[in-house]
């Protein structure tokens, strides 16, 4: 490979690395497996080592995956979380083993545990209270995210017993039990919206809902792993974790010590087999050096301590046969291949269809119509096939030819080149896309319609809608018609379209399904240009210069608002009542000028009603005191620890009836 290939490469690897970190630890929407992306970071690696002139420090091979929030306050790490390096093979334990031994000369021992697979936390305590929680973030800071791990049983607010540190750190994994996941994707399909991919999804997107009330109803636990700080009551790893669970903490009864290496494959194996018992998932194993000075001693990488190491299990694999291909649209007209298969048997559930997700993918697996191929399950609802067996390959076998033309209206297929999917361009009369941007527009971080997708389904194969501002021309008549309604579903119905003309304008243009321009963005771009219209007559260079709204958010706008029917669409939301600028009147005041507030204690109305009351005025509520805390408002039984610090980090503190009083 030469100079310019490898640069290429490398370019390639890194901007592919960083979008799929993303998609993994803030969207919580992986589309590749964990044996993928570490193939792709190892290839990245090797080609950074032979070409050292190309390093870069923010190359994802120096970092963890970071899933910071601008939600959330940020806070520093006192001792960084790294990222563990990992391995599928016991000859990579084996060459791990000798790596040790070579700087080691005494005996020493593994602390063995099971990887659990979900978000990682730090909890701090001080005095035997728990001060602070914090999200592993990009491994130097994370998000504080203490108000939603209080709501977790399983972690203790206090805790008691001998031998406490004044203060310390413990680590762990929050994660969502097998029924409490099936209970709540049961819920979500009932009220129409998008089950959850997996547990670890689950687990991480619960933990950073902004109302902690929301999250307690997730029914999350954790499981604690790692024990830090400067007096710490044992020299042993696992030693640590035995008194912490004497204090308190849900320790794993699984965790094993391992006199060498050849012990800690045997437990791999039998937990290869026994994983599927458990009622919670795990993705593998860790292996730790026991002893603590043993580890000081072998140190750290930029990114991995030297003294760890995690084994990847295999994904479960089934053979069976590629029988047609099917092609799916979704909102944005992306177009999605879909394998149908001949029915087979994996990890307990029968599939019968997988994902080919793009042409691409056809082209690398060399995938052809009446292959035997292997399907896995990679953490996606809907499996995916992963190769190929080429022996079981007969002359039969046709190869797939991609789609040209869109499946649903026949309009020819665009690919742009920084992009994998072909896309179906005809968004204003593709049904999928018309539908697909209908349920957008009435979920739950949009304008909360109580709909589900079979509900707009029938709507508009009834022809009485065909985009969203034709939700506020439905009538009773019209719904009552449809099969399934009754008078009380049909005047819900309208009541909570009805309802939706006061959701606020950062939501509505959220809802309206630009490409690109999440809820956060929308939020951006509500409070700087205030109002739709403003942000349709924007040029690209003045949305570029907006506080996060980059190149990519503003072409997307600048494209979203140069279609007249589009512009058609918002003309008709504003006849209808919606709110499409920002309100700054008597419900909008700058009482609080941005000021960063932490709330404790109870009060005579809801959170959830505190919460909007700060919002209203211009304030921003965070979930934890720092330096950076503004005013710090108090309710009835305010917890005594946060108390204390606001005071003696000179925070303002005000009570409910005061607090009142200023924003009126």
């Amino acid at each position: 490979m030469n100079k310019e290939t490898a640069k290429n490469r490398i370019d390639f690897l890194r901007q592919e690395i960083d979008a799929h970190n993303r998609r993994y630890y803030v969207e919580n929407k992986p589309n590749i497996n964990d044996k993928e992306f570490d193939f792709l970071m190892k290839e990245l690696e090797v080609l950074e080592k032979e070409n050292p002139e190309y390093f870069d420090p923010n190359s994802p091979t120096q970092r963890v995956g970071n899933d910071i929030s601008n939600e959330f306050e940020q806070v520093a790490h006192k001792y960084p979380m790294l990222s563990l390096g990992n391995t599928y093979s016991a000859e990579e334990l084996i060459n791990f083993d000798s790596r040790i031994r070579k700087t080691i000369e005494s005996n020493f021992n593994y602390s063995c545990e099971l990887k659990f697979d979900g978000a990682s936390i730090s909890l701090h305590y001080k005095n035997g209270k728990l001060q602070r929680a914090v999200t592993r973030g990009d491994g130097v800071k994370g998000d504080d995210v203490t108000q939603n791990v209080m709501t977790i049983k399983s972690i203790p607010l206090s805790i008691s017993g001998e031998n406490i540190p004044a203060e310390f750190e413990i680590r762990g994994e929050i994660f969502m039990p097998h029924k409490v996941f099936e209970d709540l994707n049961q819920q979500r399909i009932e009220m129409g919206e998008q089950a959850f991919a997996n547990p670890r999804n689950s687990a991480s997107g619960s933990l950073k809902i902004l109302n902690s009330s929301e999250v307690a109803k997730r029914k999350l636990d954790c499981f604690l792993y790692y024990l830090l700080g400067e007096k710490l009551p044992s020299f042993s790893h696992s030693e640590n974790l035995l008194i912490a669970k004497s204090w308190g903490f849900k320790v794993s009864e699984h965790i094993k010590i391992a006199k060498n290496i050849e012990e800690v494959i045997e437990y791999i194996n039998f937990w290869d087999k026994e994983r599927h018992n458990l009622e919670y998932d795990i993705d593998g194993i860790v292996i730790k050096i026991d002893s603590i000075k043993q580890q000081d001693e072998l140190g750290f990488t930029a990114k991995t301590p030297r003294w760890a190491i995690s084994y990847k299990f295999k994904a479960e694999q089934a053979e069976t046969i590629l029988e047609s291909i099917t092609y799916q649209v979704g909102r944005t007209g992306a177009v999605t291949p879909v394998a149908n298969l001949q029915p087979v048997l994996l990890a307990g559930t029968t599939v019968k269809r997988a994902s080919l997700h793009n042409q691409d993918q056809i082209k690398l697996l060399d995938v052809r119509i009446g292959d035997f191929v292997y399907v896995e399950k990679g953490g996606e609802i809907i499996p995916k096939i992963v190769g190929v067996n080429t022996n079981k390959r007969t002359e039969n076998s046709k190869e797939i030819e991609f789609i040209s033309t869109c499946p649903e209206c026949n309009t020819p297929l665009e690919k742009h080149d920084d992009e994998a999917a072909h896309y179906c361009p005809n968004e204003n009369n593709c049904p999928p896309q018309l539908k697909g941007k209908i349920e957008h527009f009435i979920s739950r971080n949009a304008l909360n319609i109580n709909a589900g997708e079979a509900t707009i389904k029938a709507l508009f194969d009834a022809g009485f809608i065909k985009n969203i501002s034709d939700l506020y021309k439905l009538t009773f008549e019209q719904i009552i018609s449809l099969e399934g309604f009754k008078e009380k579903s049909a005047t819900n119905l309208l009541t909570s379209i009805s309802n939706s003309r006061q959701i606020p304008f950062e939501n509505v243009l959220f809802g309206l399904g630009i490409r690109h321009v999440g809820l956060t963005s929308a939020k951006k771009l509500a409070k700087q240009l205030k109002n739709i219209k403003a942000i349709q007559n924007a040029k690209l260079d003045e949305l570029t210069q907006l506080e996060d709204i980059g190149e990519i958010v503003a072409n997307s706008i600048v494209r979203y608002f140069s279609d007249e029917k589009n512009i058609q669409i918002i003309e008709n939301l504003k006849n209808a009542g919606l709110q499409l600028e920002r309100i700054e009147n008597e419900n909008f005041k700058n009482k609080l000028n941005e000021k960063k507030i932490v709330i404790s204690g109870t009060f005579s109305i809801s959170r959830e009603e505190i919460k909007k009351l700060i919002e209203s005025n211009n304030g921003k509520l965070i979930s934890s005191i720092s330096n950076k805390t503004d005013l710090f408002l108090c309710g009835e039984n305010v917890g005594p620890a946060k108390l204390e610090k606001a005071k003696k980090l000179n925070i303002a503190t005000i009570y409910e009836a005061d607090f009142m009083k200023l924003i009126e």
